[in-house]
């Protein structure tokens, strides 16, 4: 297997990190109340069941956003809470190159392409798992996040 490829994009660094439980007061009360961590913004999205508060942690444009989420049906899918580190995000250079290319060399793709995520940048989620079709996943949801100024890397 080799493990060095070029490849038309660049990863520029942590963008977020979601966590999810059956109830984000839960979240809040850890996070917001006892660490600190500055609540920014709100999210709601019935399509993907899920009720989110955006944190901020650390300056823009290299702080990382925390997002704490609850489902909004507990037992729909998706089910943002299962499991509880349910992504990260990952700031890329090149969205449309970065989720091309990932799909040419075998990694699943999660549903849904590329679109507008909760913080209004432009997004794509790769499957944890593998499939017959694509046979790379991810092991964990990934959320690849269109950086704004990609000429300047995040930290």
């Amino acid at each position: 297997m080799t493990r060095k490829r070029e490849r038309p994009f660049k990863i520029l660094g942590l963008q977020q990190v979601a966590i999810g439980w059956e109830n984000k007061e839960i979240l809040e009360t850890f996070f917001i109340d006892l660490l600190g961590i500055e609540k920014i913004s709100s999210f709601e999205s019935k399509k993907e069941n899920v009720r989110e508060s955006i944190c901020s942690i650390g300056e823009s444009p290299n702080g990382v956003e925390l997002d704490l989420m609850e489902p909004i049906i507990k037992d729909s899918k998706p089910a943002p809470h299962q499991p509880p580190l349910n992504h990260i995000g990952l700031w890329v250079d090149k969205i449309e190159e970065a989720y091309n290319w990932l799909a040419e060399n075998g990694v699943r793709m999660a549903p849904g392409g590329i679109r507008e995520g909760a913080s209004g940048h432009r997004v794509f989620f790769t499957h944890p798992k593998g499939s017959a079709e694509h046979p790379i996943g991810s092991m964990i949801l990934l959320e690849f996040v269109q950086h704004p100024n990609p000429k300047s890397e995040a930290s």
